[in-house]
């Protein structure tokens, strides 16, 4: 085999190599795969001053986006029960599931996202945000 027909061969070899370790939630967004799964989770620390009634309004409220966005592909959330003692005062733990990062970017900047962040906003001490690519 002639040299440059052997370096255009393990050239090849070598980019369906790394395509096949590419991670598979990133691999699953570029090719519109519906199961990948961009996860959006946000932890809250409410105020001392926060009552049981606001903290329920608020729970009702972000569980309500998901019929305002329709871009939140799945919704759940908890209140902490970790024996730990790791969470760093935040009690209440949400995810959402969004599809791809665009998904996510139409969120953020959503007219009811804001009302929602106007609602919660001066209830809370602190809050945690982190997204990330589910893998299997």
């Amino acid at each position: 085999m002639k040299p440059h027909l052997l370096l255009a061969a393990l050239a090849c070899c070598l980019a369906t190599s790394m395509l096949a370790a590419e991670p598979s939630a990133d691999k699953a967004e570029k090719t519109g795969n519906k199961e990948a799964r961009l996860q959006h989770v946000v932890a809250f620390k409410f105020k001392s001053t926060a009552t049981k009634d606001q903290i329920k309004q608020v729970e009702t409220a972000f569980r309500d986006l998901q019929k305002k966005i329709p871009e939140i592909r799945k919704f759940e959330w908890g209140t902490n029960n970790s024996p730990e003692g790791n969470n760093k005062g935040c009690t209440h733990a949400f995810i959402l599931t969004f599809g791809s990062e665009k998904d996510r970017d139409i969120y953020l900047p959503h007219p009811a996202h804001k009302e929602f962040g106007k609602l919660v906003g001066p209830l809370l001490e602190d809050v945690f945000v982190i997204d990330y690519w589910a893998r299997d």
